[in-house]
Formats: structure tokens, C-alpha cells, sequence
């Protein structure tokens, strides 16, 4: 199975008073990383594109993707790093309109790290999901996964990350 490997850096606003990341903070870091793997960006902006990065941004989009739903689980507090964290993601499911995005947050690795591979095994930060669903931005009705879509991320495909509760 593979996943891909996103850098994602920590920023001071995220901390809390205990001097970890904050919960909601947290899903802002799960959505640099969607970000990131989903949304097509200019070689200029982040070197080789990424194997899923298909979908166009912005006020000239034709698609918007809109969150339907999202479930995380914290396993243990996340302090500041200045090497970034890598969010291990991949896809939980693809529906006709719809996918789930699956998350676990580990430490970095100073060295850098292969944006796609294995799971690493480790014990995660946290475990997350968050329910897509692909919108036409004309209509504002959901639209049907292309073929393109669905060939690039088929790949990403596994298991639906499994919470303990």
C-alpha cells in the first residue's frame, strides 16, 4: 500500500497553553496537507508535481471541493518543530462524487522523506478522516469523479483508517 508523505510545518499560533498543537489547530495542518496532494500547483510552487495534485484552484476552478464531514482522534500531544511533521495520507474510499481522506501525523525526518511509500509503522499523533465531495462550481451541485481523478488516486487506495472509539 502506498501513501503519500506530506511536509507540513508547525507554526508558533498553532501552539496552546500547554505548549502542544491545538485540536482545532490540528485540522488546519490536516488541511495543508490536502491541499498540498489534491490541488494542482506550478512546478515554481512546490518542485515535482504530486501524483494527485489534478484538481485546479482558485476563482477560475470549474470544481470546488467542499468538506461533508471530518473525525479525528488524538494519541499524543504534538509540541513545535522546526523540521516539518509528515502527514501520512492516503484514501480511505472514492465514491461517484465523493472520497475519504485519511490521515496519520508523524514526526519528520530532518533528512526529508520520499513523497510517496509505505506506512511507516510508527505510532501516529493523530488519526484522521475527512469526507470530500467534489462540487461543479457553476452549479454548486456535487459532480462525478472523472476518470482521471479516480486513475490518479486509485493508487492511494487502502484501508479506512480505524478509530479506537
Amino acid at each position: 500500500m502506498t501513501r503519500l508523505h506530506v511536509p507540513v510545518h508547525t507554526r508558533w499560533s498553532d501552539l496552546d497553553a500547554y505548549q502542544h498543537v491545538n485540536n482545532v489547530a490540528m485540522f488546519g495542518l490536516l488541511e495543508d496537507a490536502r491541499i498540498t496532494a489534491f490541488w494542482r500547483h506550478t512546478a515554481d510552487e512546490v518542485g515535482e508535481p504530486w501524483p494527485t495534485a489534478i484538481l485546479d484552484t482558485g476563482p477560475h476552478a470549474t470544481s470546488h471541493t467542499l468538506v461533508a464531514g471530518q473525525q479525528i482522534e488524538y494519541l499524543r500531544p504534538l509540541a513545535f518543530t522546526r523540521t516539518p511533521v509528515r502527514v501520512e495520507l492516503w484514501i480511505g474510499q472514492i465514491g461517484g462524487a465523493s472520497l475519504q481522506v485519511c490521515y496519520e501525523v508523524h514526526d519528520g525526518d530532518p533528512a526529508g522523506f520520499p513523497r510517496t511509500g509505505p506506512a511507516s509503522g510508527a505510532q501516529p499523533y493523530v488519526r484522521a478522516s475527512t469526507s470530500i465531495v467534489v462540487v461543479d462550481a457553476a452549479t454548486g451541485r456535487p459532480r462525478r469523479i472523472t476518470p482521471e481523478e479516480r486513475a490518479a488516486w486509485a493508487q492511494f487506495v487502502e484501508d479506512p483508517v480505524t478509530f479506537r472509539r
